[in-house]
């Protein structure tokens, strides 16, 4: 991306009328990051309305959720999520729930302004990442993170996927 596109990035608080917008983006970023990890026939059956009826339901939680949007040229390019922890054993109070951003966008500063725009300075908060996602672990590293030997196998799309937890 070049330098005088930067200056058009927005990032946000999500808006319900994102929910469409944002639906298209979670299926393609979903596409992008799980392709290696998740059968291609899974994959083909995300659909991007239920991804936006979910984020209808995600723009109007309360203040202590931070959901936020970045846009390039007034288009959602990724998104962002933190809140309270939803672990019954979570080793922090607050919960960083996901951080996407399409595959064009990576390296750009956009993936850290959004992990900004829903993370305090230095807040403790964990997090939980696909065991085989390189680019995201040198991320949450960058950040401050640091895996504390937790793992599961979540359900993802009928099949399952292994992830580890990261806490700062």
């Amino acid at each position: 991306m070049e330098a005088e596109q930067q200056t058009d990035i927005v990032v946000r608080p999500v808006r319900d009328v994102d929910a469409e917008a944002l639906g298209r983006v979670h299926a393609a970023c979903w596409h992008e990051t799980y392709d290696h990890l998740i059968s291609k026939a899974a994959l083909e059956n995300v659909s991007h309305k239920r991804l936006a009826d979910l984020w209808t339901h995600w723009a109007v939680q309360g203040p202590e959720f931070k959901m936020r949007a970045a846009l390039v040229g007034g288009e959602i390019v990724g998104f962002v999520g933190s809140g309270p922890a939803r672990d019954r054993d979570a080793p922090r109070t607050r919960e960083l729930y996901f951080i996407y951003l399409l595959d064009k966008f990576h390296g750009t500063g956009i993936g850290q302004r959004l992990f900004d725009a829903a993370v305090e300075p230095g807040e403790p908060l964990y997090l939980w990442v696909a065991d085989d996602n390189p680019r995201a672990h040198r991320f949450y590293t960058r950040n401050g993170f640091a895996l504390d030997g937790a793992t599961h196998t979540e359900p993802f799309l009928g099949e399952t996927l292994t992830e580890v937890r990261f806490v700062r």
